[in-house]
């Protein structure tokens, strides 16, 4: 495989896995948007934005699956698992939460690196000409 290719087909594997995580949960809350707006609410965050948040999930994944404003999107996940993390996961002394906020930041790490290197060729961005910044 030439460099480029390989550049881009991990990319597009780091955008289908890493978007991935965000429409399964996304879809996984529809079942019960009362109870995951219950959990929000016990981490301050005001109930009424479960509608929002699920929203945000869903097309900020397909986003970044298909490589649409992937370093926007990718930033804005970035910021989500991070700061949701810290809200509900930062519980000292239970080592469960606290692996649970150390993933969290782990893809923090990810969704920033993509950020970084950009969509790669095979992208929606690319395709549009969005892809402002040379991948890396």
């Amino acid at each position: 495989m030439s460099p480029t290719l390989t550049t881009n087909a991990g990319l597009l594997a780091a955008r289908i896995l890493l978007g991935v995580l965000f429409v399964l949960a996304g879809f996984g809350k529809l079942g019960d948007v009362q109870g995951f707006a219950g959990y929000m609410a016990s981490g301050g965050v005001p109930a009424f934005l479960a509608w929002p948040v699920v929203l945000f999930e869903i097309v900020g994944g397909l986003a970044l699956i298909v490589g649409f404003q992937t370093r926007i999107a990718a930033l804005a996940l970035g910021l989500f698992a991070l700061v949701s993390g810290v809200l509900y996961h930062y519980v000292p002394g239970d080592q469960m939460q606290f692996t649970m906020l150390l993933k969290n930041i782990a893809l923090t790490g990810g969704y920033l690196a993509l950020a970084l290197a950009g969509p790669g060729a095979w992208s929606l961005d690319r395709l549009t000409g969005r892809a402002a910044l040379q991948t890396a």
